[in-house]
């Protein structure tokens, strides 16, 4: 059963059925392997892939093959085939291929499929056919609300990224962030959210107040952030299926970065006292605090490992910004990041292999990765100010924020983890400081 997530916080739970999964056995043939790709490489060699229009009767099939496509092609693995050289017209996706069409064209995998109405309901059907090994490889349907048409896309999207490279999709997400709006000089900001590929953008907040951090709960459809409403620095939980909102505590001084402990059950942030931050933990349930730092410096930036059992944060405590790693009771605080320039912004992956980081050096902002004992560092991109990577639920995608010099306000790009593959993600006006939810149930 897969339970979707309502278009806004204000209406019900999509819910979407799968009711068929028809997954071939691995395959034993040498075929087989042509269509597998290896993302742990560097640079991957995008797979041809044919995606025909799903048949319909109304043209919701080919708008559907179309998200299919921008979601494969913009991942950097696959590389769709212009429709204009398909030598086959599919008029029955219940029938064979003729594989020698699609080989001849260089088309390693090929989608086929429907789109019905069937009670009022959106019935979306698909095939993953192997064309060089002559078979099927996945056959799912859906069925959901006719206007939740994209996100059928997505998932179907997910299928097969899924079963070609072994590693869990992306597609069906989200990402909440801070649109900006205005001249510099009175920037206005509202929390936003959208689908991962730009589109489905909702305001979640009305501007009036200054918007900072936003981020998902990893367990359920809510964000925290931080907003200065009536000029107080506060931290907010916002459910994002009725738009309630509440503050998570008063605390006394400003309140920087919080963010979701792995279960849901906490929030870690930064709290600033008489001129110092320190880390602290709040018990969403009983909200009693816990200090985790106490020193002269800024503590800032905390992020759990997926396990929940470690916190990386950054901290000036060593002279300038640095990256440091304790036990999520704040015993073991060391330094990681050793590298000239200064650090900021840790996060750590879904994967728990990687952290994510903001370097600044020589006048240049990068976003970079490094092991989680601080080797193996490696510069994703660089320019004038890149900023707040945020990562995919699959850990092999990073989102951050730029603004390039010379430029009115900031945009929002992704890149994935070879470094070689970056998107500029649209968006209606300026945006900054994105959160990639996990993938939607």
């Amino acid at each position: 059963m897969l339970k979707g997530l309502a278009h806004m916080f204000k209406k019900p739970f999509l819910r979407l059925l799968l009711v068929l999964a028809g997954l071939v056995a691995a395959y034993a043939s040498p075929a087989y392997a042509v269509v597998e790709i290896n993302i742990s490489k560097g640079n991957v060699q995008p797979m041809p892939i044919a995606i025909t229009d799903l048949l319909s009767n109304d043209g919701l099939g080919a708008q559907i093959s179309g998200v299919i496509a921008a979601d494969l092609q913009r991942s950097g693995l696959f590389a769709p085939v212009n429709k204009q050289a398909f030598i086959e017209k599919i008029t029955n996706p219940d029938s064979t291929p003729r594989f020698p069409d699609w080989t001849a064209i260089n088309a390693q995998a090929l989608v086929t499929g429907r789109v019905t109405q069937d009670g009022g309901r959106l019935r979306a059907e698909f095939r993953l056919w192997d064309t060089f090994g002559n078979s099927q490889m996945l056959g799912q349907q859906f069925y959901a609300q006719p206007d939740n048409w994209r996100r059928v896309a997505h998932i179907i999207a997910d299928a097969i990224y899924e079963k070609i490279t072994g590693e869990k999709g992306y597609f069906d997400t989200r990402v909440v962030f801070v649109a900006e709006s205005g001249p510099k000089t009175a920037r206005k900001t509202q929390l936003a959210i959208m689908d991962q590929d730009g589109a489905n953008v909702r305001m979640l907040t009305n501007g009036s107040d200054l918007v900072l951090t936003p981020r998902f709960s990893p367990s359920r459809q809510e964000v925290t952030y931080m907003s200065f409403a009536n000029q107080q620095p506060r931290v907010y939980l916002l459910q994002l299926q009725t738009g309630q909102r509440e503050i998570v505590g008063n605390f006394p001084g400003m309140t920087f970065s919080p963010r979701f402990s792995p279960d849901g059950q906490r929030v870690i942030m930064s709290l600033q006292q008489e001129g110092n931050a320190n880390i602290y933990t709040m018990d969403l349930r009983s909200r009693t605090t816990t200090r985790l730092t106490s020193t002269a410096a800024i503590d800032t930036s905390p992020s759990y490992s997926p396990d929940g059992t470690q916190v990386a944060f950054e901290s000036d405590r060593g002279g300038k910004q640095q990256i440091y790693v304790m036990n999520a009771d704040g015993s073991n605080q060391r330094r990681i990041s050793f590298g000239d320039g200064s650090y900021s912004t840790p996060v750590w992956s879904p994967r728990g292999d990687l952290i994510a980081f903001t370097k600044q050096s020589g006048g240049s902002f990068s976003i970079g990765v490094m092991k989680t004992d601080g080797s193996g560092e490696r510069l994703l991109t660089t320019g004038f100010h890149n900023e707040g990577p945020t990562w995919a639920p699959n850990g092999r995608v990073v989102m951050f924020f730029r603004e390039p010099a010379g430029s009115s306000g900031p945009q929002l790009y992704s890149i994935d983890l070879t470094g070689y593959n970056e998107q500029k993600i649209p968006t209606p006006g300026f945006a900054s400081d994105p959160a990639w939810s996990p993938l939607l149930e």
